[in-house]
């Protein structure tokens, strides 16, 4: 048996925490409750080469234990371009690659994933590129197409990494950082914007894609609502999101960043 933390959406900047300080006390935890290995489904922060320094840093804090990360859009925001994101920049960043469980069956896959506004077919004929530049966070991210055609470019790679595993024989984590599943979106009879931002959430193409391919367990992030795990369709999800607290926005339920991210960990037992 390995024992598997997942995580996401820590955003160490906007929470004000120094990698200095998280470290440590991440390592210590994670140690003392003997993970294996350890997840983050992206949005570590908006610079990618922070990002990178806390998954190296904690790799090489853990070892023998594994270290892995996809980007989330957060992590896009600064310091990496499109064509470096699809690229093995660096052996901690599982997108677009599979990492082996040693000692069991398993096989994580990961994929930062993106969005097709499938989630806002609820407002038809909106342009929703057009409100992405000028109210959204990802306005500033440059790719070389659009965002429905962007999702379509990583959709085949993932069938063919799953193609790849049932092959072998491997029941498969998947990771990835955007929604899945339209039961994870909310819809507001009272909020404009948010009902627009369901665009760019995720897309119900993927959660169809790994329904189809019976994928056993599935981390996501991006939204940060702290569900409960829920199985749809044979798979089960997770989103262990930390979220925001600053002085607009409080999502934790607890005092101080480690006791969220504490709290937020969610511990997997791989036979």
């Amino acid at each position: 048996m390995v024992k598997v933390a997942l995580v996401s959406d820590l955003h160490f900047d906007v929470n004000h925490q120094e990698l200095d300080t998280v470290i440590p006390a991440h390592v210590a935890w994670l140690k003392q409750h003997q993970v294996g290995v350890y997840l983050i489904a992206g949005d570590i922060s908006n610079h990618f080469a922070q990002s990178l320094a806390y998954a190296e840093r904690m790799q090489a804090a853990l070892e023998p234990a594994q270290v892995r990360f996809v980007a989330g859009n957060h992590d896009m925001l600064h310091d990496v371009t499109y064509d470096e994101l699809g690229t093995s920049l660096a052996p901690t960043y599982l997108h677009q690659q599979v990492l082996d469980v040693a000692g069991t069956n398993w096989r994580i896959v990961g994929n930062n994933g993106w969005y097709d506004y499938g989630f806002a077919d609820n407002l038809p004929g909106r342009d929703f590129a057009t409100w992405k530049r000028a109210f959204w966070v990802d306005g500033s991210i440059s790719q070389p197409q659009s965002d429905p055609e962007r999702l379509a470019a990583e959709l085949p790679l993932i069938q063919d990494q799953l193609d790849l595993a049932r092959d072998a024989g491997k029941r498969v984590l998947f990771m990835t950082h955007f929604v899945p599943r339209r039961e994870f979106i909310r819809y507001t009879d009272d909020n404009r914007f948010w009902n627009m931002a369901n665009a760019l959430l995720g897309s119900p193409q993927m959660g169809e894609l790994l329904a189809k391919n019976q994928v056993e367990t599935v981390l996501f992030g991006h939204v940060h609502r702290h569900f409960t795990p829920r199985q749809l369709d044979g798979s089960w999800y997770y989103d262990q999101a930390v979220g925001y607290h600053n002085r607009r926005i409080n999502e934790w339920t607890q005092d101080d960043f480690a006791s969220e991210w504490r709290q937020r960990v969610r511990i997997l037992n791989l036979n």
